[in-house]
């Protein structure tokens, strides 16, 4: 692929990614979970496409635009602290589970889910200045298992039929 292909294919996933996580904020989860802060990760499946496809380079660049856009056009500086944090562990931990032979793509968005929610804890013990925002990790955890699994479903069902459109094949 091309230097000017990849560059606007990365633009468009930023811009995907974004459009999820605006998405994101219209799907009332809190009423099914009611736990401050929880998400689906829906713009995953572009963090996911973009590691598998693309590369671990051009996942890290997609991820740091996506977080630093979203936190500008409607986050701020906490949520980008937020974000940013947990989206850098959870692409580390999913750049390096990428490549352990036994884990599907449905693994390696478990770890990144894990990863992230881990992540956000970080930030807001060191935010709040209090270990006993810890006492919250289990139930994000818990949560992640969910999402991780629901996100890595749809990031597989799209890797299935992107591969069979025959314009796609995941790079060795």
């Amino acid at each position: 692929m091309g230097n000017s292909k990849k560059l606007a294919l990365q633009a468009i996933l930023v811009a995907a990614a974004l459009a999820l996580s605006y998405l994101e904020r219209f799907i009332p989860l809190q009423l099914l979970i009611p736990l401050p802060g929880v998400k689906l990760g829906l713009a995953n499946i572009v963090s996911l496409f973009a590691l598998y496809f693309l590369g671990w380079r051009s996942a890290f660049i997609i991820l740091i635009l996506r977080c630093t856009l979203g936190s500008v056009f409607g986050g701020g500086v906490t949520a980008l602290m937020f974000s940013l944090t947990g989206g850098l562990l959870s692409m580390s931990v999913m750049a390096l589970a990428r490549h352990i032979p036994f884990f599907s793509v449905y693994g390696v968005s478990l770890c990144g889910a894990a990863a992230h929610n881990i992540g956000q804890i970080l930030v807001a013990a060191l935010t709040l200045s209090s270990v006993y925002i810890f006492a919250y990790l289990p139930f994000l955890l818990l949560v992640g298992l969910v999402t991780g699994m629901l996100t890595g479903a749809v990031a597989s069902a799209c890797f299935r039929a992107l591969i069979a459109s025959g314009q796609w094949s995941l790079p060795q």
